[in-house]
């Protein structure tokens, strides 16, 4: 089953095309990645999804209702939800209480609810000590609250922008685990990421994006071993 599906999607910031007509399909349950050089649309194709820009044209299609020009909380209502790449944790609230904002404002439970799913979600993502400030906690820490945040929303569909970024070897190879677990209870991702062994291992298909076009897509081998790919952007420093 088709979960999101955007047809000829564009946007425009005054004479700039970030987006121009872009056409993909995400099915229930896959592992989408999105790739391609710094500038090529990626964060504004996520950004568009998500509701934080309208489109300048084209259609965006979610569970088979059109949500092109709905507003962020209408999306986020209707079951899409996100990271961002670069972290915005609230400073003045410790670990649980950041993550208690997404079931409060995203899905309108109780404070008591609110903060019952946000522990579950701790514990499921394994982040512990839940009453600590955000300044205690490490990267992978607040990557991984920042998750929890999103799901506390109950999405369908969850957009992981660049979450290895800032992150060791060792530190990236755990948050390639807590993705597996998360898709492992039935949730659609779209991940953006440049580090290619995350692209290689974890997602079913892939999306090369440049100059906000969609440039080639399909399995990682197939994409990895095409020419405009290798010249467009494995040829540059992506971290492999």
């Amino acid at each position: 089953m088709v979960i999101l599906k955007t047809t000829g999607l564009t946007r425009q910031f005054g004479g700039l095309t970030a987006l121009s007509d872009v056409s993909i399909e995400v099915n229930e349950r896959e592992i989408v990645g999105v790739i391609g050089p710094n500038g090529a649309g990626k964060s504004t194709f996520t950004n568009v999804i998500a509701g934080v820009y309208l489109p300048t044209a084209g259609k965006i299609e979610f569970c088979g209702r059109d949500i092109t020009m709905a507003a962020a909380h209408e999306k986020c209502h209707a079951g899409i939800s996100r990271t961002f790449q670069l972290m915005r944790p609230l400073a003045g609230l410790n670990l649980i209480e950041n993550v208690m904002l997404g079931a409060m404002f995203g899905r309108n439970f109780s404070l008591a609810e609110s903060r019952q799913k946000s522990m579950e979600l701790c514990t499921f993502l394994n982040i512990g000590n839940v009453e600590r400030p955000i300044s205690s906690m490490t990267a992978l820490e607040i990557k991984k609250m920042e998750i929890a945040r999103a799901l506390a929303t109950e999405p369908k569909l969850l957009f992981l922008d660049e979450v290895m970024a800032g992150l060791n070897k060792d530190e990236t190879l755990e948050m390639m685990d807590t993705v597996r677990k998360i898709h492992s209870q039935g949730m659609t991702i779209v991940i953006i990421e440049h580090v290619m062994r995350v692209i290689r291992e974890l997602t079913h298909r892939v999306v090369v994006l440049e100059w906000g076009k969609v440039l080639c897509e399909g399995l990682y081998d197939h994409v990895s071993s095409d020419q405009r790919v290798i010249t467009a952007y494995l040829g540059e420093e992506a971290e492999c």
